[in-house]
């Protein structure tokens, strides 16, 4: 019996849709078709393409059993799944059919381009380049939202977090959208600190009114690091009037700090208040598989082509977006003067692991990180120090030594006297163990880094 792939895959991704949530459904499962159904006896052999290396594999081990079971449902047989990397040759000739036979002015590339560059948006932030996982997943359903409905959604949009995290990606991402879809919407994207030396620009020149003209009559005012306007009286009277100016006439306003507003101090109550009536989300650091979505999105962006062990290599070892895509800038340079290809090992010796190196990373002293470690994996410290081999007990403590040893700089026989009073050697063991497997194993890498952030 013949099906249509097309028909068989939308029912397929409508019945999934219920079963994830829109974040994980928009990032692994849109980009997906049936390359080919074909059928053996009782049973159909499918194969699924991907657009990417890394759906491919997230799909295959994380939701291989769910896809598996909803074909054989839509089918009425069991099926045998395969996926690939293979782009889907009918999205390309929508994509065609849908775009204009002559570009107008106002929907050019180049008058997209030169609207971001007036509203200050950087043309390298948009949605379909924000990879989503669940540490973002919640700010990037309110941005959503709030791209959907401006003014309406969520007003004002809060988003607050580390360094790093995606805070103004997200919300230039907004900006961008807005004005591709209406060319003529009033955008602006500043920093709390462009506000302030406004403010302070016009008072000093007598040119309050034209400050007022350009925040108070916009359709989305954007705002990174908010925090800085926090201790300014004047700035934080007149911020106050511009929030009620733009959200009255049914503007849009979205902040960014990397803290709650409770937390921002010399904040004046009543913003507190008006920041409190929208949406307050906040975004976590990038775990493991969000950082290695960065990575290949990043190197995408470069045409710079990473297998997985690479990919997950570059994922293991640094915690935030800016400084992947900081070594994917040094890893592009390196293999261009070298003439050498992005492997493994090339990408090891970029990383450099070695204990000098390294030791730069954190500045504490051994109570300290005895203290971190314990915290860490929640043991106490008696039992951290004490003769246990148990695995769960023995693996936090060679990390112990080795944090101690690579990042302190403490002789072999002084980490063993701190940790138990233990002979040099097992130090040495312990050293050796645990830096194979911050190469090797992603748990491991883990677990270093969130010992180093807790210090």
């Amino acid at each position: 019996m013949n099906h249509d792939t097309k028909t068989v895959w939308a029912d397929v991704l409508e019945t999934v849709k219920v079963s994830v949530s829109p974040a994980i459904f928009s990032t692994w499962f849109t980009q997906t078709h049936i390359v080919s159904l074909t059928g053996h006896d009782k049973r159909y052999l499918t194969e699924i393409g991907c657009n990417s290396s890394y759906v491919k594999d997230t799909l295959e081990n994380r939701y291989y059993g769910l896809v598996q079971d909803t074909l054989a449902k839509v089918l009425g047989k069991p099926c045998d799944l395969s996926f690939v990397v293979k782009e889907n040759p009918n999205k390309v000739k929508d994509v065609a059919l849908s775009s204009p036979l002559f570009e107008t002015e106002k929907n050019s590339p180049q008058e997209l381009k030169r609207l971001l560059a007036q509203a200050k948006i950087r043309p390298g932030f948009s949605f379909d380049n924000f990879a989503v996982s669940s540490s973002n997943q919640m700010a990037w359903a309110a941005a959503e939202a709030v791209n959907q409905n401006p003014g309406t959604a969520y007003n004002p949009l809060f988003i607050w977090g580390g360094v790093g995290v995606g805070k103004t990606h997200l919300m230039a991402a907004v900006g961008r959208s807005v004005l591709q879809k209406d060319p003529d919407s009033k955008v602006v994207f500043c920093t709390g600190e462009d506000f302030t030396n406004d403010i302070v620009e016009g008072i000093r020149n007598k040119t309050t009114q034209m400050f007022r003209n350009k925040y108070r009559k916009l359709d989305l005012l954007l705002i990174d690091d908010i925090q800085f306007i926090a201790g300014k009286d004047a700035v934080q009277q007149e911020f106050f009037h511009t929030f009620n100016a733009v959200t009255a006439a049914g503007g849009q306003i979205i902040l960014t700090s990397d803290r709650h507003p409770a937390e921002i101090s010399k904040l004046e109550e009543r913003l507190k208040s008006r920041f409190e009536a929208g949406l307050i989300v906040d975004i976590s650091p990038p775990d493991f598989e969000l950082r290695c979505a960065i990575t290949q999105i990043k190197a995408r962006e470069r045409n710079l082509d990473l297998s997985m062990d690479v990919v997950q290599l570059v994922a293991a070892n640094l915690d935030s977006a800016r400084k992947i895509e900081g070594f994917l800038i040094k890893l592009m340079s390196a293999a261009k003067v070298k003439s050498a290809e992005p492997t493994v090992d090339f990408v090891k010796s970029l990383l450099g692991k070695g204990p000098e190196e390294n030791g730069k990373n954190i500045k504490a002293r051994p109570p300290e990180v005895i203290d971190a470690v314990s915290k860490y994996f929640s043991l106490g410290k008696r039992a951290l120090l004490g003769d246990s081999r148990a695995r769960p007990v023995a693996r936090p403590r060679q990390i112990l030594m080795y944090l101690l040893r690579t990042q302190l700089g403490i002789p072999l026989k002084e980490v063993g006297r701190l940790v138990g009073d233990r002979d040099h050697t097992t130090v040495m063991y312990a050293v050796e163990k645990i830096t194979y497997l911050a190469s090797s194993d992603v748990q491991t890498r883990e677990d270093i880094l969130g010992i180093k952030n807790i210090l």
